[in-house]
């Protein structure tokens, strides 16, 4: 028997912590205190700009929430919101951090009507440290790829990693469906998990962006990369505009407009300093009128400035206003 048609999910920023009905998930950023509540999450990433903005996700149903030993969870029309915090010191290091993690979250799933892995973010303290196959992120890798191994996880979700100044802590969010999603692929990239050994033992396990069932696509952590190999070391401008051709060329393979109002984004900047010309190269590539949140991060790969992530083509949330940004 099919499952039911889903209820329409939206994503936007908003400058209240205050809850709509239909709320699955609230993300605040940087020290920003969150309410007590499963729903609300502190993403470890100092914001530039604006940091009173929160990104609210919403769906048109009823929700329900709780907490499940170390996952807090959010549902409600066929949607699943799940996050988790794990502090290194309690494992071997993150390679041991990473498995576990993803052990649970995909036990947890399993279990659920909302059991298709559609999203995650990663985002894991210092990112980079580390040299060749001792890199953190690489070590972060073999990790995750053994958690959802455990669970035959045959289609990657899209997902980001970034890294972030809160020693030893590991977070993971995701967004589950009770249908199944479509993995897309960048036809100006190589997919992430066939990328040669030069980048580690495990290559990253992911999609490079999900059409989401019913409406919208969620966007992967986007860079200048194209093939396998980074473009435009040191070079931020020619990073954002090699950044958003690849943006585009997922659009394009998913069929959907340019970025616009209902594309909110998630930018990651490594250094705060580069934050004017940020702007700058921004206002060439992308419409004013897509929401935005910069946030202070570690690109996965030290030769890159920026990454960008988020949604496109999703419904308009009934509560909202205008279309807040940060930075």
């Amino acid at each position: 028997m099919s499952a039911p048609p889903l209820a329409r999910l939206s994503v936007r920023y908003q400058q209240s912590g205050d809850f709509p009905d239909g709320a699955l998930a609230q993300l605040s950023f940087g020290d920003h205190v969150t309410y007590a509540d499963a729903r609300c999450l502190r993403v470890p990433l100092q914001p530039i700009g604006d940091s009173s903005l929160h990104e609210c996700w919403e769906v048109e149903a009823r929700t329900t929430h709780g907490e499940h030993g170390p996952l807090r969870w959010s549902a409600g029309g066929g949607w699943l919101f799940i996050a988790l915090e794990l502090h290194e010191a309690a494992f071997d290091g993150i390679e041991a951090a990473a498995e576990h993690a993803y052990r649970r979250l995909c036990e947890f799933v399993a279990a659920r009507e909302e059991r298709h892995l559609l999203r995650i973010w990663n985002y894991l303290h210092a990112i980079n440290e580390g040299a060749g196959d001792g890199e953190r992120y690489r070590r972060f890798c073999i990790g995750r790829a053994r958690g959802l191994a455990a669970h035959g996880i045959e289609r990657y979700p899209a997902a980001t990693a970034i890294g972030h100044g809160a020693s030893g802590l590991l977070q993971i969010y995701a967004l589950c469906a009770s249908q199944p999603g479509v993995a897309l692929e960048n036809p100006r990239q190589i997919s992430a998990w066939r990328y040669p050994r030069e980048y580690g033992p495990t290559p990253p396990s992911f999609a490079r962006a999900m059409k989401l069932p019913g409406d919208g696509l969620a966007i992967s952590g986007t860079a200048a990369v194209v093939g396998h190999a980074s473009c435009h070391e040191r070079d931020l401008e020619a990073q954002i505009s090699e950044t958003c051709a690849n943006l585009y060329a997922l659009l394009e393979s998913a069929a959907l407009p340019a970025l616009d109002r209902r594309s909110p984004l998630k930018i990651y900047l490594r250094h705060a300093e580069d934050t004017p010309a940020l702007q700058a190269a921004l206002a060439k590539h992308l419409d004013p009128e897509v929401p935005r949140v910069i946030l202070l991060g570690d690109i996965c790969r030290r030769e890159l400035l920026v990454e960008i992530d988020g949604w496109s083509g999703l419904p308009r949330s009934p509560t909202a206003g205008g279309s807040p940004r940060a930075g």
